[in-house]
């Protein structure tokens, strides 16, 4: 009992005292389109932003505890073409130019990658290249504007290996084009985004299937959309 209690009190902390929601919807698994919604306390800033999910929809976060998974449904792994689906701290920000984004920053330079290797000690995180460089991996640092601005989800913390890596909220490339497996949206509404998130109010995505969206708002009362 001990145990589950002290289970229970990690969550809490983790995802129940959030202060600051981003609720990315989908109409189902298969959908590589969405809308997000942000909530701030019992505010609710932004909402209805068309987004884009990954090519071939959604999949579960396999660590996912707050949902009840149905058996038949996918679980997200490496080069699957899907966004997870689940709970995820956003825990930094990133960009080609300096910038005054409250979350923690990276500045995107020719020499930045982000490893999508699984074999890699390096998988799933953003360095500057190593001597020996990884068998697959990223530039931060595009010759288009899709990383120009964009925030880290915090998929897959640990770099298990070929669980998805290098997820995250970014600049669409175009109109309605879907992704590999990360959100994306259009400049504006993105850099709106990325100047509301505060570290100190613990911001979260929820990223899921409009079938749960009756248990994102048992977690989370203060969503309200229909």
């Amino acid at each position: 009992m001990i145990k589950v209690f002290l289970i229970f009190m990690l969550f809490q902390f983790n995802v129940l005292t959030a202060r600051q929601i981003i609720l990315v919807v989908g109409d189902d698994f298969n959908s590589s389109k969405a809308k997000l919604f942000c909530y701030d306390g019992s505010k609710y800033p932004f909402s209805g932003i068309e987004v884009n999910l990954g090519r071939n929809g959604l999949g579960w976060d396999l660590d996912d505890k707050h949902f009840i998974h149905q058996a038949d449904e996918p679980i997200k792994h490496e080069g699957d073409g899907k966004s997870p689906a689940g709970i995820f701290e956003l825990t930094k920000s990133f960009g080609y130019e300096d910038s005054s984004f409250l979350l923690p920053y990276i500045k995107n330079t020719a020499n930045k990658i982000c490893v999508d290797d699984v074999n890699s000690t390096f998988y799933n995180q953003i360095i500057d290249m190593p001597t020996i460089k990884p068998k697959s991996f990223e530039f931060m640092k595009r010759d288009d504007e899709q990383y120009a601005i964009g925030a880290v989800i915090n998929y897959n913390p640990k770099g298990l290996k070929g669980r998805g890596s290098c997820i995250f909220l970014h600049v669409q490339k175009e109109l309605s084009h879907p992704t590999s497996g990360c959100t994306s949206m259009s400049y504006n509404d993105l850099q709106i985004i990325l100047k509301w998130l505060d570290p100190a109010q613990k911001p979260i995505l929820v990223q899921i299937p409009k079938k749960y969206l009756n248990d994102v708002r048992k977690l989370f009362p203060q969503i309200r959309i229909e």
